[in-house]
């Protein structure tokens, strides 16, 4: 069930200590330390007009920043229009299990159905179970098997 003192954002860069806090912990959480100049270009991007990257954020009016979604939106070639990478979902630990993760993913649809994307899409690990179980009441689980290369 949403919160109703929580409402769904983009990220300004009034907000760059808070989300600079968030993104260590979603990182920590992963697993997976970044260069500084790393993190420094994520934020940067958010803000340049020529680069497809963004954030929405969740905030409440008494506690802050709750949460981000970073996403990229890019052409496809299966359908008309553009597609959505929901990349990066992140909410703090307190305001878990409160509908937040829920609400940046239903604005995202509905931003998507104003601007006639085609799809929106995302990834998560396996052993996610808390995310899983959102995700699984949203989306539909894809049987497309991922591969990276690191280059």
């Amino acid at each position: 069930m949403a919160n109703s003192k929580v409402s769904i954002r983009s990220l300004n860069e009034d907000d760059e200590v808070h989300w600079h806090s968030m993104w260590s912990a979603y990182l920590a959480f992963y697993e997976h330390p970044l260069a500084p100049e790393i993190t420094a270009e994520t934020w940067r991007r958010f803000f340049d007009d020529n680069c497809p990257l963004y954030c929405l954020v969740a905030t409440d009016a008494d506690l802050g920043l709750l949460g981000f979604a970073a996403h990229v939106v890019h052409p496809g070639t299966w359908g008309m229009g553009n597609v959505c990478y929901l990349e990066d979902l992140y909410v703090v630990p307190e305001a878990r299990r409160r509908g937040v993760a829920r609400q940046m993913i239903d604005h995202l649809i509905t931003r998507g159905k104003d601007r006639s994307w085609y799809r929106l899409y995302w990834h998560t690990d396996h052993g996610n179970h808390p995310a899983r179980a959102l995700y699984d009441s949203i989306g539909t689980l894809s049987d497309r098997v991922k591969y990276d290369v690191a280059l």
